[in-house]
């Protein structure tokens, strides 16, 4: 149990340390909004000319950003109560497909002698047509001990074994879905939207193992057959900690050693300093297109442009929360369908009441909760009694089982 008194003590001893990063914090982002005024201000040439030719500035900024005003685009729909944004979203979403998967897992290593684990994949098709009906469904796998240990390249705990066939699963499922509806506009559809819950960038520091290397390829083939398609798929990140736009300004203004770790993309267009208003101001607001230029994404980058394949942009979605994060494969933008993707999106997220509905109700159905976490278990006991298998149950999880 949690002490109240200890709590309110420590945080009172540590309350300096609090105040100090506070104030740290607040110069870093009256920092970087000057710079992303002097950005708002500069000609696109210029950016481009200046920052076509480094690497690893995060990112680097569309032609878009000449229409925009400080560096956003507003919305522009005003509502005078739920049941209005309700209406505006049921007319974006009629008779348009949305998609999500999701997946949970459990892991059962310290319960059980062997390593066994179990996935669960679950996903939400809503076409928006009473005439055809909504697809809640899930696909359940268990991992058993060779699943686990047998034919490993390179040393990989069984754990992370489980989280990279969860990941597996979930993109398979996406990709289905992006086949399944490919050809749309010839079919006079209209335009489908496929979620995924979390980065389409995946990045990770070098020298990369073979099984990070791994999930680079998947997330790479999976952008790609999004543009081979024209199925449209977004990578949702509810709170990002991503720098990306951070690493643009450093560049831009030759300060690319700052090295500020207090602030991030998201809270930097959500900060108000001074009286001065957020840059993402109203719900639904968005940033400028930019495509990724990131350190180690190199994968991404198409080889006829020399651009990365996967851009992003940030979204307002909620009135008091940072943004978030859309990961969206650049031929979206490119084919002029961002706008639509956009208000797709928002349309989702006034269902979700600030969270994508179809991502919500997919978690909804994978998850794997502590109840039946002791299902699963149960369940292996019983399978390993009757088909003698030396599987030896801990007792102390069955004590902590009983207690809590």
């Amino acid at each position: 149990m949690l002490f109240r008194e200890l709590l309110q003590n420590e945080l009172e001893t540590q309350s300096d340390g609090f105040k100090r990063f506070a104030d740290e914090q607040t110069n870093d982002l009256r920092d970087y909004l000057d710079k992303l005024a002097r950005l708002s201000n500069t000609a696109y040439s210029e950016i481009s000319d200046k920052l076509s030719r480094l690497e690893n500035i995060g990112a680097l900024p569309s032609d878009e950003i000449e229409r925009a005003e400080n560096f956003t685009f507003p919305f522009g729909e005003t509502w005078n109560n739920h049941e209005e944004a309700r209406g505006w979203a049921f007319d974006v979403l009629h008779k348009r497909t949305t998609f999500a998967a999701d997946g949970s897992q459990l892991f059962v290593e310290r319960e059980v002698s062997l390593p066994v684990a179990a996935i669960q994949i679950g996903w939400f098709e809503n076409p928006h047509d009473d005439a055809i009906g909504y697809e809640k469904n899930a696909r359940f796998f268990v991992l058993s001990p060779e699943d686990l240990l047998k034919d490993q390249e390179e040393p990989v705990i069984p754990e992370t074994r489980v989280g990279q066939k969860r990941f597996e699963a979930e993109v398979e499922k996406a990709k289905e879905f992006l086949i399944k509806k490919k050809g749309w506009q010839e079919r006079g559809e209209r335009m489908p939207l496929a979620f995924f819950d979390g980065t389409l960038l995946i990045s990770f520091a070098l020298p990369r193992t073979d099984l990070q290397e791994g999930f680079i390829k998947t997330m790479v083939g999976l952008a790609k057959l999004s543009r081979e398609t024209r199925v449209p798929i977004i990578g949702y990140v509810d709170r990002s900690y991503a720098r990306d736009l951070l690493g643009l300004l450093d560049a831009l203004n030759d300060t690319r050693n700052a090295n500020k770790r207090t602030v991030d993309d998201a809270s930097m267009l959500h900060a108000s300093i001074s009286e001065q208003s957020p840059t993402l101001k109203n719900w639904g607001d968005r940033t400028v297109f930019c495509y990724s230029k990131r350190r180690g994404l190199n994968a991404f980058i198409d080889e006829e442009t020399g651009k990365s394949i996967v851009g992003f942009c940030y979204l307002q979605t909620t009135s008091d929360n940072p943004p978030a994060r859309l990961d969206v494969p650049a031929w979206i933008y490119e084919e002029n369908l961002l706008d639509e993707v956009l208000d797709t999106i928002r349309a989702e997220c006034v269902i979700g009441l600030g969270y994508p509905y179809a991502l919500e109700t997919a978690d909804q159905t994978a998850v794997i909760n502590l109840r039946d976490r002791e299902v699963f278990l149960q369940a292996l006991q019983g399978f390993a009694k009757r088909n003698n298998l030396d599987f030896r149950f801990s007792r102390k999880s069955a004590s902590k089982g009983r207690r809590r």
